[in-house]
């Protein structure tokens, strides 16, 4: 049955002669109108109710004494004359199923759909996507967010609802799109793979573009959070008294009074020689070889703050005999998705997707060691950006262990390398986009039967943090709440070491616990003596 919404309908005068059942009250008798329900009759939903077709110019056809919408057509008829097709298209044959309703014909003519810019200034059609919400609420459920925050809307309104909202041409932006952590949960909850982030990016994008104002304290510290890496840049030059201003006492008041930073975080110190400092003093790959080849995405955090992270990963795929390239990148843009700086992440992805995309006709495949980053180059890049070579990048982009588990023995070459010398137990949180990629169980299923090794999952729950979402001063008490069951079920694991593939999530797990944090790959590295 084909879809509408409640704005199809017009209410027309106050005796109803222009209401979709000729004049009687929903859920009325429908023999003598009197407005009493009529038993074991429910009133029909708005997705129940008969379709309309509405005709390109927009304009809704005008109802007859009967109640009936039927405009004219230039042969003669009307409308109402056949029965509207999804969309209001007829069939490719020219015919109808009059007893259904629907197109005689499977094969139906695509330059007869005229595309919908449902966000103007945007390249999007997400109608088919809005359509197959049926509104079962499983987003909704799943949010982190909605359950915490009972002003927060929920996932199914920021998708579909808000795209239905926003054909109206004065209707703007729910300004709850910028509570969405962009966890991404959403998208994996869905039965009927809505696509539910698209949409919130495509939303958050244009509220912040058109709607948020520019000389903001919000905008303004949401564009500072969302480019990390000119900030990160900048504090590398001079790590030690970056590090040591930006946690000083007072300067961590005047941010959270001035910026909305909360005065609570502790920003991660700055690393004295970042990674690809470190790679270039290291002569670059050391091993060669043009069939084995992998490039390395390493995202921000790895090169400007947690550069052991990027060494692991070089150490462990050269011991299985890769030749590691390290191309010119910038951010992957996930800060900027979830702060709607699109025009932002779009020139970050545009250098990354031409570097990558060279790496990959020269036989590489991407590696990258965060989770948001793969997540971010493989399915945020396509579903946002037209770029040339984009659907390449994401088909040949992994997440650094789970590469390793397609294309080597990791079970046997940890066996073969006897475990660890001393007994090591972590407690490992699978970030919520590492499950979106079916990654969640990766780290916990590689090291079970290393010998030395205990590793314990603490549980599906969001960490809350969510990348930028828990630097804000007016969310943090809210990615605090998110976060509890993660804490809690941390500080019951045996081990006091965590364990996780985002960085954010390393952040709010040593902020909610004490614990050192610590990447799969530097545990492999380990393992493997690499």
């Amino acid at each position: 049955m084909t879809r509408h919404t409640e704005d199809d309908w017009d209410t027309g005068d106050s005796n109803g002669a222009n209401e979709p059942n000729g004049g009687r009250e929903r859920g009325g008798c429908g023999d003598c109108g009197c407005g009493e329900p009529t038993p074991g009759v429910p009133e029909a939903g708005r997705d129940e109710r008969p379709s309309i077709f509405v005709p390109d110019d927009g304009e809704v056809p005008e109802a007859d004494a009967t109640g009936n919408r039927g405009a004219q057509r230039a042969d003669g008829g009307s409308a109402a004359d056949r029965a509207a097709t999804d969309g209001g298209v007829e069939s490719a044959s020219g015919g109808t199923d009059s007893a259904t309703g629907g197109t005689d014909s499977t094969e139906l003519d695509p330059d007869a759909y005229d595309p919908v810019d449902v966000f103007p200034g945007g390249d999007l059609d997400l109608r088919e996507g809005a359509d197959s919400c049926y509104k079962c609420t499983s987003c909704d459920t799943s949010c982190p967010v909605a359950e915490v925050d009972d002003e927060f809307p929920g996932p199914k309104f920021q998708g579909p609802e808000q795209w239905r909202l926003k054909r109206k041409d004065d209707h703007d932006i729910d300004e709850s799109i910028t509570s969405c952590s962009n966890c991404m949960r959403c998208d994996d909850a869905c039965p009927s793979s809505v696509p539910l982030s698209q949409m919130h990016n495509e939303a958050r994008g244009q509220f912040v573009e058109r709607q948020m104002e520019k000389l903001s304290v919000e905008y303004i510290r949401n564009r500072i959070l969302a480019n990390y890496r000119t900030s990160a840049s900048l504090a590398s030059m001079f790590p030690r008294t970056a590090s040591f201003a930006m946690n000083f006492g007072p300067a961590r008041w005047a941010m959270e009074k001035v910026m909305g930073i909360p005065k609570e975080r502790d920003f991660p110190e700055f690393a004295t020689e970042t990674f690809r400092e470190w790679w270039k003093a290291r002569g670059g790959a050391q091993v060669e070889d043009p069939d084995k080849r992998v490039a390395y995405f390493h995202g921000c955090y790895s090169n400007y703050n947690t550069p052991e992270v990027g060494k692991a990963m070089v150490r462990v795929y050269e011991h299985f005999g890769y030749e590691v390239m390290v191309p010119p990148q910038k951010c992957s843009g996930t800060p900027m998705f979830a702060n709607g700086m699109l025009k932002d992440a779009r020139r970050h992805a545009e250098t990354n997707v031409e570097n990558l995309v060279e790496a990959i006709g020269d036989g590489a495949d991407v590696i990258a060691s965060c989770t948001s980053c793969s997540m971010s180059l493989r399915q945020e890049y396509p579903e946002l950006f037209d770029l040339h070579g984009i659907e390449d990048v994401a088909e040949h982009t992994f997440e650094a262990l789970e590469y390793l588990r397609i294309h080597e023995d990791l079970e046997g070459e940890l066996d073969a390398a006897g475990g660890l010398d001393d007994e090591r137990a972590f407690a490992y949180h699978a970030p919520c986009h590492a499950r979106n990629q079916g990654l969640s169980r990766q780290a916990v299923e590689t090291f079970r039967d290393v010998d030395g090794v205990k590793m314990e999952d603490v549980g599906d729950s969001c960490s809350g943090i969510s990348g930028t979402y828990g630097w804000k001063e007016e969310k943090y008490e809210k990615s605090m709440e998110i976060g509890a069951e993660m804490f809690e079920h941390m500080e019951d694991a045996e081990g006091e070491v965590g364990m996780t593939e985002c960085p954010t999530c390393a952040m709010q797990m040593e902020h909610g616990t004490g614990y050192e944090i610590e990447h799969p790959l530097q545990l492999l590295e380990d393992a493997l003596g690499a």
